[in-house]
């Protein structure tokens, strides 16, 4: 440890956004970076603590402060050997984690000012792309081949990983480009595709191959998989929005939020929309219901496309500004977050219903809201929520719904599976990604329900070790 005392006079310093009436015309990525000096300056805050919180609370286990020290001393690929060793891709959770190694910082729980962990790791991954660290490696091959079904984090994980041990590797991926939550739900203001570009070059130039527009399941039979390959991962996501059943759902201006997030990153890549099917923000007043990541994406996006309003609604109540006693550490921290796209332009609420929405024509035209409260319920610790009658019209001329996902359960591709092996009882999967279907193996969000990226990339990595397991068993 270089400083042992610079967390005492270095304050935190965040590298901040683009200013808004710059960022805002275009989908560039938004966050700005520290030049080289500050950037070692803020690794020197690490404590190395006795006990290193950030290390436990990482998915994928990231010794952050071995690599905080060698960034410390201007030793970025040392630092980047060390990180990626836990981290198959820290260019992608630099920049779109939530890091919660961050709220389990020592100098997070005692003075709010965490170590920037997450901006120092993908100043170390850039570094190390731009300064020729990273080379394609070239594994001695081992005769099995495995297949990856869908190309996100999850499966590019297993597929890095098992390439990297020797197995062939071939990753297939219903959509036109690899990369699937990466590429198709993540806003390029976010997360610029170039990054994910660049990445699947790499993977390409070690041998792995990549089969996109290819539905298993449909386009290339499941038993057919079976046949050709040693094993088989299913990392195909959980992509079943969860729907708002009220009247009106029908009317035309009422989407998901993946069809406008999915349909604006194609338009950007090039692939033509036509013009009926086209969504389009412009000119419109814009309603999110739903107040997570992926609400704040469409408002980031609605903003960009030009709405006269954009608002944001969530049926909870709004979280504490800063620190919520309900959620001490090591709860995830419910308190208010503040997005770079709400910064752009919104309006949040909190403690609503929508019941129903009203049109003309088949048109949206507007959306009835309710206020509701949350009261103590006997015997739970969940309250319950109750309407108080307070209604309210909202003008809205396009809504989308993001509220969450619904947990795939048996996807039809698995059952699929499990029949061309005989298998025809319910499927299950263990801790390790193998499922109840010989030579099948399943991770991220496809068995945990949607989940953040780090955690798709944390199961990857389990998933890889057991399929190496299965592989080599006599």
């Amino acid at each position: 440890m270089g400083n042992p005392k610079a967390f005492l006079t270095v304050p935190r310093l965040e590298a901040g956004y683009r200013p808004v009436e710059d960022r805002i015309n275009d989908f560039g990525e938004v966050e700005q970076t520290l030049n080289s000096r500050d950037r070692r300056t803020q690794a020197s805050r690490c404590m190395d603590c006795g006990v290193p919180f950030c290390h436990w609370a990482c998915p994928v286990g990231n010794k952050q402060p071995e690599w905080q020290d060698k960034l410390y001393r201007g030793q970025w690929q040392e630092a980047f050997y060390i990180l990626e060793q836990t981290c198959d891709f820290p260019e992608f959770t630099g920049r779109i984690c939530p890091a919660p190694c961050e709220k389990s910082c020592v100098l997070s729980l005692g003075i709010h000012e965490p170590v920037t962990i997450r901006e120092n790791e993908v100043s170390i991954a850039e570094m190390a792309f731009r300064e020729g660290f990273i080379r394609p490696v070239q594994p001695v091959r081992n005769g099995k081949k495995v297949a990856v079904v869908g190309s996100g984090p999850a499966g590019l994980t297993v597929a890095n990983r098992l390439n990297r041990q020797g197995y062939e590797v071939t990753v297939f991926e219903k959509d036109e480009f690899i990369g699937g939550l990466l590429r198709y739900g993540i806003p390029n203001f976010k997360l610029g595709k170039k990054i994910i570009d660049r990445r699947i070059r790499l993977m390409e130039a070690e041998g792995i191959l990549f089969r996109p527009d290819t539905n298993v399941g449909r386009s290339l039979p499941a038993a057919e998989l079976l046949d050709a390959f040693d094993a088989v991962c299913l990392a195909i996501g959980c992509e079943t929005p969860r729907d708002l059943p009220v009247e009106g759902r029908g009317l035309k201006g009422v989407y998901f939020a993946m069809e406008l997030l999915a349909q604006q990153n194609r338009i950007l890549q090039g692939i033509e929309i036509p013009k009926e099917e086209r969504i389009s923000a412009k000119g419109k007043k814009v309603l999110v219901i739903g107040g997570g990541d992926t609400g704040s994406d469409c408002v980031g996006t609605s903003n960009r496309h030009g709405a006269t309003a954009v608002t944001q609604i969530e049926i909870l109540p709004q979280p504490p500004d800063g620190f919520n006693p309900a959620t001490p550490w090591p709860a995830w921290p419910q308190i208010l977050r503040t997005s770079s796209s709400h910064e752009e332009g919104c309006t949040r609420r909190w403690n609503l219903t929508t019941n129903k929405f009203i049109g003309e024509g088949g048109i949206l035209k507007g959306v009835e809201i309710e206020e509701v409260e949350w009261v103590a319920r006997e015997g739970s610790d969940r309250p319950a929520m109750r309407p108080t009658g307070r209604k309210e019209l909202l003008e809205a001329d396009l809504v989308f719904l993001s509220m969450g996902f619904v947990h795939p359960a048996q996807d039809g591709l698995i059952r699929e599976l499990a029949l061309a092996t005989g298998e025809r009882k319910n499927i299950s999967v263990d801790d390790a990604g193998r499922t109840s279907c010989d030579k099948v193996f399943a991770c991220g969000d496809a068995v945990s329900g949607a989940s953040l990226v780090v955690r798709a990339m944390a199961a990857g990595c389990k998933t890889a070790e057991s399929i190496d397991r299965f592989l080599k068993k006599p």
